[in-house]
């Protein structure tokens, strides 16, 4: 993919110079893979003009869709999410698409005095319950907040500053509400249903585009970020890439 950028700018910046257009800075340092790698190398290479054309041609593809299904107080989930989802997300959310499904190793029960059954005990059910309520509350600040909660040593605890934090528009009481209502509930119940679906079972589970593939989830365990560059179809991210970018030093 970027040998084919590259040869497509190299004919666009022909084509500029033979039209009388500037030609690039013979102090130019980057190959022309990377040209087009941010505004600061086109800008460095003068081809920022090319690059726009070429941006406006290429066509997006989608991005890879990744899903994890996890214990809230799962060791091998908090780590994962942690130190690996979150920081691959923080790179590479231009060409991911994120979905956080709570739920587990939990057990749905048929009494009326607790509705589920976790693994690490009713501590997990509630911060389950709650990263649920959170997902469905708080939008795009989601990720962010709860990275925050699963990071800290006491997840419940963390749960109001972490919202408060991230997601300050949202009302500390909604989440209250939607954790001990039915709404709660209702959420848990749509993610028992997918997790479920799971085949096998296992947690942490991590599925790309909806495909659940033993060899696929021994690689994102050990590098999600290589994965998700490998898996993306369209250009490739400069974080993927590793292009250097030239930074203002200029003091003031």
């Amino acid at each position: 993919m970027a040998l084919g950028r590259g040869l497509a700018l190299c004919l666009l910046v022909v084509m500029e110079m033979c039209a009388g257009g500037p030609p690039r800075r013979a102090s130019c340092p980057y190959p022309p893979s990377q040209w087009c790698s941010s505004l600061q190398v086109a800008l460095q290479c003068q081809v920022q003009k090319q690059c726009m054309e070429l941006s406006a041609t290429r066509q997006r593809r989608p991005p890879v869709a990744v899903a994890l299904y996890y214990d809230s107080l799962c060791p091998g989930s908090r780590l994962f999410l942690t130190q690996q989802l979150f920081p691959t997300w923080t790179l590479l959310q231009d060409v991911m698409e994120l979905t956080l499904v709570p739920y587990g190793n939990t057990q749905e029960l048929q009494n009326a005095t607790a509705l589920f059954s976790c693994q690490h005990g009713e501590a997990e059910c509630q911060s389950n319950m709650m990263e649920a309520c959170i997902l469905h509350l708080a939008g795009p600040a989601s990720l962010q907040i709860i990275h925050c909660m699963e990071a800290a040593a006491h997840i419940l605890q963390a749960a109001r500053p972490c919202v408060e934090l991230y997601a300050p528009a949202l009302r500390w009481a909604a989440v209250e509400g939607c954790t001990a209502g039915g709404r709660g509930g209702q959420l848990m119940r749509t993610h028992a249903a997918r997790t479920r679906a799971l085949k096998p079972p296992h947690i942490p589970w991590v599925t790309f585009n909806g495909e659940l593939r033993e060899e696929v989830q021994d690689r994102a365990l050990g590098s999600l970020f290589h994965l998700v560059c490998d898996l993306y179809k369209g250009g490739k991210p400069p974080a993927c890439t590793g292009a250097p970018v030239r930074l203002d030093r200029s003091l003031c």
